[in-house]
């Protein structure tokens, strides 16, 4: 049984039906991923899976994240378990890219405030916003974290948009044309936005806190399509109130979904979505051909083509040794 967190894309659905029995769950929830995986030999994984479904599913092959991001998964588990974890990096990058440009332009251009007021008060009251709107073009953006996300984002901003891009990186050696290096301190500090692409581990977990957010220009713009505890949400929201920045685009929080008495829910220079800027018709038939690839190989005896826990190997053959 391939049993998936979340309904697929329609072609991806045939063709992972063409390859076994394709269950989904009821919900996203840890109760129903818990209860309905039972059986299954592939995991399709759009949301958290209880490591203790790791240990109990003894003909559990591999997890496959739909996606890039492997915070859902408990690697560590899996690989302890033998259970092999793949993903699908990269196809969605242009995806996030085009997200942070369009609500970065959004925010630029007061569209919330001019949204609001046009709905509420009327044309009168929203046209004035204008007068206060900004161009993106030939701004200066940051760039934390170059891998696919990053690039992508660069390419755009770069070359459509004549920003002059800072970027923080581990290898810097590998930054494309055009890209300067910078520490974090001096791109917050020189940046008219900031967009946080980075993964989330121990360095990069509170990477932006109070100090760091008081470094940045009063005027910035903050986006985080990386993972919520990354920025110090409770900093955040003091500083978009005080007027320490000027802005956020947040896709993704410390608790998601996010609740509806938040006080970032009733602010308008925040652009609030709910962790979709890398989903849409074509990105999910792209992330879903990546799982159809990754499942027919692993279902066939072959190793995943992105193979993430390279260590279970071993482990994962003596389980299914004929």
């Amino acid at each position: 049984m391939i049993f998936s967190t979340h309904p697929l894309h329609p072609e991806v659905t045939a063709e992972l039906q063409g390859l076994g029995n394709l269950t989904i769950a009821s919900e996203p929830t840890p109760a129903a991923i818990l209860e309905q995986s039972s059986g299954a030999s592939i995991i399709v994984v759009r949301a958290p899976i209880p490591p203790e479904i790791l240990r109990r599913e003894t003909r559990l092959r591999a997890t496959v994240r739909h996606g890039a991001g492997l915070d859902m998964i408990p690697v560590d588990v899996a690989t302890e378990t033998g259970v092999l974890v793949a993903n699908v990096p990269g196809v969605n990058a242009v995806t996030v890219a085009e997200h942070c440009i369009w609500s970065s332009l959004a925010l630029l251009r007061t569209y919330p405030s001019v949204a609001a007021d046009l709905r509420e008060a009327g044309w009168a009251v929203a046209r004035p916003h204008s007068d206060h709107g900004r161009e993106l073009s030939g701004r200066r953006l940051g760039i934390v974290g170059m891998g696919n996300v990053g690039n992508a984002l660069f390419r755009i901003a770069r070359h459509g948009f004549g920003m002059k891009v800072l970027a923080l990186t581990s290898r810097p050696q590998a930054l494309p044309d055009g890209a300067e290096a910078a520490d974090l301190n001096r791109l917050l500090g020189d940046c008219d936005v900031v967009v946080l692409c980075c993964p989330l581990n121990d360095k990069t977990r509170g990477m932006i806190g109070a100090a760091e957010l008081a470094r940045m220009r009063p005027d910035a713009i903050l986006v985080n399509v990386a993972r919520g505890p990354v920025v110090d949400e409770t900093a955040l929201v003091e500083a978009l109130r005080a007027g320490t920045i000027g802005g956020a685009v947040l896709d993704v929080f410390d608790q998601q979904p996010l609740p509806t008495d938040h006080p970032l829910m009733s602010m308008r220079n925040v652009i609030l979505t709910p962790h979709m800027a890398g989903i849409t018709e074509e990105s999910m038939l792209r992330m879903g051909q990546g799982v159809v690839m990754e499942t027919r190989r692993i279902l066939a005896g072959d190793r995943p083509f992105n193979f993430c826990n390279p260590d279970a190997w071993e482990a994962y053959q003596a389980r299914f040794a004929k």
